[in-house]
């Protein structure tokens, strides 16, 4: 519970300091084993650094705007953020406004590619480097934890770190380094650590990738009781001379994907739904494997683009991917069910779950005619399934065949809601959705503004 947001709120209501702190007390009650007089200082502490925090009486505007919010009046959750669809790509192409500067990278985040890079040979003072070392391309990516998983820490690291690794291969990028931020509420058991980086050193240890670093933390500090599991793992790639990205995607491009069975999202579903048997499922690298088996092959340079099925499925994938590539797609929806593990796709269709929107762990690959037979061949002779599900055109839409009727697929607000109370919530788009959006922008031209006045402002002065 976030006992500052808690506060805060209520002050905001005009709440009395003898209603907030009876709030605060049986918040601490229910959670820690505490006498009454030791709970009421806690709450006191608390309600007074929140008071004295205020910054409605600072006269400064600088400082003023310095710790000001530019609020959208718009929910994370009521946008969709972090659900993996239309509500959640809307705001991260506004991300990336804010997210590039003057020095542009080589793969920056207006791409929305899977990870982003940068080449060696632009970055400042690194021109006295042999040529073969400016070839390089130094790729990163940055993978938040499945939400849910919290109180399942090792599966939790185990699907973070395969999943960041995923999106660091499907870049054309070996991986050469994992780093680890780990947030543990303050009630939290310090197992839950030890269990979480037993599952991020289990795809380490299968992948000969090292762990180099990492932060550990407590979430909101004093602030915040529970035992809630947040954070995440980044990870460095290193690739030569070209990468797999998007924007090479051609039209006449074949569309390969490999056999998936889900990672965090499928979890989440089994766990939740009572049927644990299917975790057993995901407990795989194979998605890994066969990108060690395509970055090894000679016909490396015919495969445009790489991507992994995640963020709102394939549903939500094709779309994101084409639109970046300027180009359309045809897929065939027998092709791809086939490809989907049968207890993985039993377990969706037994919940209610579409499973074109959620993450399969399934590869995708563009990839010029030629070489499709071949890539199919090699994979298979690893025991990875992979089959063509369709073509790239230039029609600029994402067309699907479902039992020999086309239609169009485009992204829902959100990805498929696969736990029940997704379901309740729903995925339909919010009616009022254009003000939304208009107010989300506006946040976001606003905090770009305050980024351009305190650089100006620091540059500015003088030390």
């Amino acid at each position: 519970m976030d006992l500052e947001g808690l506060t805060r709120r209520l002050m905001e209501k005009g709440f009395s300091e003898q209603q907030i702190l009876k709030k605060l007390i049986q918040a601490y009650k229910d959670y820690k084993e505490i006498d009454d007089d030791e709970a009421q200082n806690y709450a006191k502490a608390i309600l007074e650094e929140c008071q004295k925090s205020s910054i409605n009486a600072i006269s400064d505007h600088f400082l003023k705007e310095l710790l000001d919010i530019n609020k959208a009046d718009v929910t994370v959750g009521k946008q969709g953020v972090g659900c993996r669809g239309a509500g959640d790509f809307f705001v991260h192409k506004l991300i990336t406004g804010l997210s590039e500067t003057e020095k542009k990278a080589f793969l920056p985040p207006s791409s929305l590619d899977d990870a982003g890079a940068v080449r060696l040979e632009d970055i400042r003072d690194f021109n006295g480097l042999p040529y073969n070392a400016k070839d390089l391309i130094i790729v990163s990516k940055m993978e938040g934890i499945h939400s849910r998983l919290s109180d399942f820490p090792f599966i939790c690291g185990f699907h973070v770190t395969r999943a960041c690794l995923r999106d660091l291969y499907v870049k054309g990028s070996k991986p050469i380094s994992i780093m680890v931020d780990a947030h543990l509420g303050d009630d939290a058991d310090v197992g839950k650590l030890f269990d979480f980086m037993a599952g991020v050193s289990t795809i380490s240890d299968l992948t000969s990738v090292p762990i180099t670093a990492g932060s550990t933390l407590r979430i909101g500090g004093d602030m915040v009781i529970g035992n809630r599991f947040v954070g995440g793992v980044s990870a460095i790639g290193l690739a030569t001379k070209r990468l797999l990205a998007r924007k090479n995607i051609q039209p006449g491009d074949k569309i390969l994907m490999t056999e998936g069975a889900g990672g965090g999202t499928i979890t989440t579903t089994a766990i939740y739904s009572g049927n644990h048997e299917i975790v057993k499922e995901t407990m795989n690298i194979k998605f890994l494997e066969a990108c060690e088996v395509l970055l090894k092959a000679d016909y490396l340079g015919e495969i445009r683009a790489m991507c992994d099925v995640t963020n709102g499925g394939l549903r939500g994938d094709l779309y994101e991917i084409n639109h970046e590539a300027k180009c359309g797609a045809i897929i065939f929806e027998k092709k791809v069910r086939k490809l989907v593990n049968p207890k993985v796709l039993g377990l969706l269709e037994k919940v209610g779950v579409d499973y074109l929107g959620v993450s399969l762990d399934s590869l995708l690959i563009y990839c010029s005619a030629m070489i499709s037979d071949n890539i199919i061949l090699d994979l298979k002779k690893q025991k990875i399934e992979c089959s063509e599900i369709g073509q790239v055109d230039d029609s600029m839409e994402i067309s699907i065949i479902i039992d020999d009727e086309k239609k169009i697929m485009l992204p829902r607000f959100r990805e498929s809601a696969y736990t029940k109370i997704k379901q309740e919530i729903g995925e339909k788009t919010p009616d009022s959705i254009k003000n939304m959006e208009k107010n989300v922008e506006r946040a976001a031209i606003k905090a770009l503004k305050k980024r351009k006045n305190i650089v100006e402002y620091i540059r500015n002065s003088r030390y």
